[in-house]
Order: C-alpha cells, then sequence, then structure tokens
C-alpha cells in the first residue's frame, strides 16, 4: 500500500513539476517532504531539466530539509554537467554538378553527324566533326545522255563538290571515323522513301581532284535501278563496327593514299527532281 501511495505522489508531483519551467532546490525539497524515495527524486532530476543552488547557503538548505547525500550530489552533478545541445541542422548536401563530358571521347554524347578521329600534333587524339556537302553546293549531273529517274535509260550519276580540298583531314592512312545516327529519321536530315540509318548505306569513293572541284561517279543507272559505288577503282571497303544504338565505328579496311575521298549514299527520296537523294561525307587524307 505504501508503494502505491508513493507512486501516486510522485505522478502527481510530476504533473507538477511538468508545469515548471525548470527543475530547481525548491521542487526537490517539496519531493523530499513528501517522503519519495532517494531513487525517485534522483530519477526525476536527471530527467528535467534544471536550474539549482549549489552554493555553500543552497546545500546546507538542501541538508536542512531532510535530502540525502545522494540527491545532493544528483543534484550537484546535474547542476555541473552542460545540457547536450540539439544537434545543429545539416544544410542538405549541394547536388553535384554533372560530370564534363570530354567532346573527343567517341562514348559521349555527340550530335548527330559524321566525326573524324585525329591525332594532334602533342598526341592526343580528337574528333573532328565532318560538314555534309549540302544541295547548294553539290551538283548531281547525268552522263550519256541518262534521264535523272530510275529505269528509263543506262547511263551514270556523278557528284561535282566544290573545291580541291576537304576540310576536315587526316594523315592516318587508316583513319576512323564514327557516326552517329538519330533515333528516328535519317542521318543527313533528308526524308522520302530510304532513310538512311546505317553505315552500310553509304560508298566510300575516292575523288578526282580538279581546278576548282572534286568530283566522282558514284552510281550507274540501268533499266533495273542504280547501282552506287559501282566503279571498283574508286570504291575503298571499310568495316562497320556497331558500338551501341545509333553508334558505329568505321575502318578503311586498306591503306589510303594521299587525296580527296567522301562517304555518299544516294537514296530515293522525296524534293529533288531527280528522284534520288545524295548524301555526301568530304575528307582528305595528307602524307605524314
Amino acid at each position: 500500500m505504501r508503494k502505491c501511495f508513493l507512486a501516486l505522489v510522485f505522478l502527481a508531483f510530476c504533473s507538477l513539476l511538468a508545469a515548471q519551467q525548470t527543475f530547481n532546490n525548491d521542487a526537490v525539497i517539496k519531493l523530499v517532504k513528501a517522503g519519495l524515495s532517494d531513487d525517485l527524486i534522483i530519477a526525476t532530476i536527471n530527467a528535467q531539466p534544471g536550474k539549482y543552488d549549489t552554493s555553500t547557503d543552497g546545500l546546507i538548505a538542501l541538508k536542512r530539509a531532510g535530502a540525502s547525500d545522494k540527491v545532493v550530489a544528483a543534484i550537484v552533478t546535474k547542476a555541473t554537467t552542460p545540457a547536450t545541445a540539439a544537434p545543429a541542422a545539416q544544410p542538405p548536401a549541394p547536388t553535384p554538378a554533372p560530370a564534363a563530358q570530354d567532346p573527343d571521347d567517341p562514348m559521349a554524347e555527340h550530335d548527330v553527324g559524321v566525326y573524324l578521329m585525329t591525332t594532334t600534333p602533342d598526341g592526343k587524339r580528337k574528333m573532328v566533326f565532318v560538314n555534309q556537302a549540302g544541295e547548294e553546293s553539290t551538283k548531281t549531273s547525268g552522263m550519256l545522255g541518262a534521264a535523272f529517274s530510275f529505269g528509263l535509260s543506262k547511263g551514270k550519276m556523278k557528284a561535282d563538290i566544290p573545291g580541291p580540298r576537304a576540310a576536315a583531314r587526316s594523315t592516318d592512312a587508316r583513319p576512323v571515323f564514327y557516326m552517329y545516327f538519330p533515333a528516328v529519321s535519317s542521318l543527313g536530315g533528308y526524308g522520302g522513301t530510304d532513310l538512311i540509318t546505317s553505315p552500310n548505306q553509304f560508298s566510300l569513293l575516292s575523288l578526282d581532284i580538279k581546278n576548282d572541284h572534286r568530283e566522282t561517279i558514284f552510281a550507274k543507272m540501268g533499266l533495273g535501278g542504280a547501282t552506287v559505288g559501282s566503279d571498283e577503282k574508286k570504291v575503298v571497303l571499310f568495316s562497320s563496327d556497331r558500338i551501341r544504338s545509333g553508334m558505329y565505328k568505321i575502318t578503311p579496311t586498306q591503306d589510303l593514299k594521299p587525296g580527296e575521298y567522301a562517304f555518299i549514299s544516294a537514296t530515293r527520296g522525296a524534293g529533288s527532281a531527280t528522284g534520288t537523294t545524295v548524301v555526301i561525307y568530304d575528307f582528305g587524307v595528307d602524307a605524314r
């Protein structure tokens, strides 16, 4: 019965103390005079924030009020122990900046098109964008009186590219190229019935250098259609390795002599008077 009574008294005092902002000497004296055990009083001292008078007079007053040495020692310990500060709010971790991509790394993201891998004088590799010979600056013409539509008469198609030299150049006998194709539509930006979606739709041809332009016969036309890259003397074989979706590595299978070259694709497309769309990426090979 005595324990139940003390527990009820303790709960009543806890409710009273909860309304107070801090626990102090007077509150401890009230618990002592209420007959609570030392263990209960010490537990309350440790659980409550407190502001105690631990001067000589303060400690003497506690003893005169009946506080045991254990209770007085608990008060002294509580008063001399600094309160644990709440952990400071940590600022949110900064969002890491995206890693800068190396434009000369073939595996980095690149715009759609054809790139030539070159070597700088200091031995570093550099990817050079190969400009497409545009419709405005590239002429296609018929020879032997051929009409510009498939299946009408026999003949040949020739590409004239302005200028005696291409802007993209390499000193490697077997230059390496990378082709990046769009997920949809066609490389070169042309539509039509035949989309250019693979390196296998290109022929690698050598170009004849004239005074102010370069030219090559890129297709033969007959009653059954057109054959691109049919001149064996002009054709350069190359290997095509698919690296990932829409990305291919292109390497000639033989050494290239110094001169002018072009990847040429001719497809049936809209927007051409001949019924044929021609896409050309030209480059040059220089002697070391």
